[in-house]
């Protein structure tokens, strides 16, 4: 919370309630504004709806599942922010896409996140150093709402933080709880456990990682400046462990008693130490992967990003109140070594280093409108440093908007096979060149502030980057969704439509978790492979799960099939002559007679061109 009575830094320019009034406008814009107006996205966001609406359906609150199977993946505290919203009164009415639901809780946690940076800020201002060691005065607010904005403005940010995921969630949680063990360090009066207890519920959001970052972090920024055990002996490490124990374990305590040995191999055997210690679904990368993300995940401000970064590895130590740069620096450290040595690497590792990477960010343009605003030259200290990152930040801008107003070039490469349509649609829709006009607007403003710096010169040039999100980025992505998600959300009507009691429902080729989502009906997945027609003949016969009962061809004579142009084309799937109920984009909806599709399995099965493995285990199933 902002202090009753602000410095005198502080009441400069805006006050620190309008600074976070005006952050809480600009998240609800970014992350709220147009939610649920788009489809759950495949493949992951469904799994995490399916697990959440089942729980509100069925009032198991302990153990996720989707698609009539348990789903160890990640700790409940996303599926319980979800399953809340699902379980309202008439939901479906006023959330018809299931997405509203679904995004929600990484939307409020995005703008949680950027309130709690632009609060930090506000409390605790940070000196810039001028020439000799000089503090020199700084406007807070406007500090507090670029780092608000930096953070938010992240492309991972705009795309992980309207998704049905728990990365959004579990990196909020982290961010607070590690800005609250600074608070905690910087000023006395401030609780010392309220740290621990949101990280208790980060805890909850996706695992014990969310312990080893903070300690990483504390570990760092303490031997830095030289303050391990006195920094130790305010948070009360010991104790505060404790709390984040009471906060975390009964939940896992409950499954390891209710699930047993299944949750403890999936959950930590392999969610936890085999994505660490080895490489899983394919996700192998080099051990530099996270350096091209660090870069990506910050454009066009990176540059500035970098000299943050510098500063603050290489800044002395500081008066605890001063030292929020330093232990920005070394919280982005931490996830970048520790996602670094982990065997398993994906972009959405990086989200919990973006509030970090805010922090440094608009530190680092403070720095340099401080030194110029007193009369530093611009060839010496901190302007040389600062003119190279504020024109390579321009410079960026600049690129992109030229790569937007050339997207007649690179459009037509655009080659997906679940969005055929997708480079004409993009080009007829005018939304790339809107992009275009906001990114050289942008441009504009950073080249006006290129031979004086002018204060809020950055805040300028991140205006109209929050227009093309609102207007260019999200219309593109409902676009997108047009393409790619609207086909299964017709299919799943039809499936509504056509279904006759106890006939299954299979989806063969390009798997969409949606389908499952959508129909409310248990699926059976299976690829495209003659082994997929093998499996889904045996599993009709055989498997069970909650929702689904096997049945015989005589039981049940059909099964739908909802399969993709190609794979349906295939010759075994040719063989069983199946009828064509609905099509649309690129599925198909199938009625497959059981036993064609039996004596078509059992042909492959005989001359060797499927296999049966379906029982075969898997650490990850839906």
């Amino acid at each position: 919370m902002p202090p009753a009575n602000p410095p005198a830094a502080a009441r400069r320019g805006w006050g620190p309630w309008l600074a976070l009034l005006v952050t809480a406008a600009l998240g609800v814009a970014i992350f709220v504004l147009h939610l649920g107006q788009a489809g759950l996205v495949d493949e992951t966001p469904p799994l995490f709806a399916g697990a959440a609406r089942a729980m509100a359906d069925t009032g198991d609150w302990l153990t996720p599942r989707v698609n009539g199977l348990p789903r160890y993946d990640k700790p409940p505290l996303v599926y319980w922010l979800m399953g809340l919203v699902y379980a309202l009164p008439n939901h479906a009415r006023f959330d018809p896409l299931g997405s509203w639901a679904a995004g929600l809780p990484s939307a409020l946690s995005s703008i949680g996140v950027m309130l709690a940076l632009c609060a930090t800020l506000l409390r605790w201002p940070q000196p810039s150093a001028g020439p000799g060691g000089v503090l020199l005065p700084q406007r807070p607010a406007r500090s507090a709402v670029v780092a608000a904005l930096a953070f938010a403005l992240s492309p991972l940010m705009l795309l992980w933080g309207r998704i049905g995921v728990s990365d959004a969630l579990f990196s909020a949680c982290l961010a607070v709880s590690l800005l609250l063990f600074w608070q905690a360090w910087a000023d006395p009066r401030r609780p010392w456990w309220l740290g621990w207890l949101v990280l208790g519920l980060a805890v909850l959001a996706k695992g014990p990682v969310a312990v080893v970052l903070s300690g990483l972090t504390l570990a760092g920024f303490g031997w830095h400046q030289g303050i391990l055990l006195p920094l130790w002996a305010r948070l009360k490490a010991g104790r505060g462990l404790v709390v984040t124990a009471l906060v975390a374990l009964p939940w896992y305590a409950a499954m390891l008693a209710v699930e047993g040995q299944p949750f403890w191999d999936s959950f930590f055997g392999y969610h936890n130490l085999q994505r660490f210690s080895s490489v899983v679904n394919d996700h192998l990368q080099p051990w530099w992967y996270f350096i091209p993300v660090l870069i990506i995940a910050s454009l066009p401000f990176t540059p500035l990003l970098l000299l943050g970064l510098k500063r603050g590895l290489a800044r002395p130590p500081q008066p605890p109140q001063h030292s929020l740069r330093s232990f920005a620096a070394w919280w982005l450290l931490a996830v970048l070594v520790f996602f670094t040595m982990a065997a398993t690497k994906l972009p959405s590792y990086w989200l919990p280093a973006t509030p970090a990477a805010g922090l440094l960010i608009a530190l680092a343009a403070q720095d340099g409108e401080g030194g110029r605003e007193n009369g530093e030259r611009r060839g010496g200290g901190v302007g040389r440093w600062f003119v190279l990152a504020q024109g390579a930040t321009v410079l960026l801008t600049a690129a992109v908007s030229l790569a937007l107003w050339g997207s007649s070039h690179w459009i037509p490469l655009i080659q997906d096979p679940e969005m055929p349509t997708l480079p004409a649609d993009l080009t007829a829709s005018g939304f790339v060149g809107r992009a275009a006009l906001f990114w050289t607007l942008a441009t504009l403003v950073g080249l006006l502030c290129l031979r004086r710096v002018t204060p809020g010169w950055l805040l300028g040039l991140q205006l109209p980057l929050v227009a093309f999100h609102l207007f260019a980025l999200l219309p593109m992505w409902q676009l997108g969704d047009g393409v790619r998600q609207r086909p299964v959300r017709e299919m799943a009507a039809g499936v509504q439509r056509e279904i006759r009691p106890n006939e299954g429902l299979a989806m063969v080729g390009v798997l969409k978790p949606s389908l499952h989502y959508y129909t409310g009906r248990v699926v059976i997945y299976e690829g495209v492979s003659a082994t997929g027609m093998v499996n889904l003949s045996d599993r009709l016969r055989h498997e069970r799960r909650r929702g689904q009962q096997p049945s015989t061809s005589k039981e049940a004579p059909t099964t739908l099939v909802v399969i993709d142009q190609s794979t349906g084309q295939l010759p075994y799937w040719q063989a069983v002559q199946a009828e064509e109920l609905d099509r649309s984009g690129i599925y198909r909806l199938w009625r497959v007679d059981r036993a064609r599709l039996e004596s078509t399995a059992a042909a492959l099965l005989e001359a060797r061109k499927g296999r049966l493995n379906w029982r075969d285990p898997r650490p990850e199933r839906y």
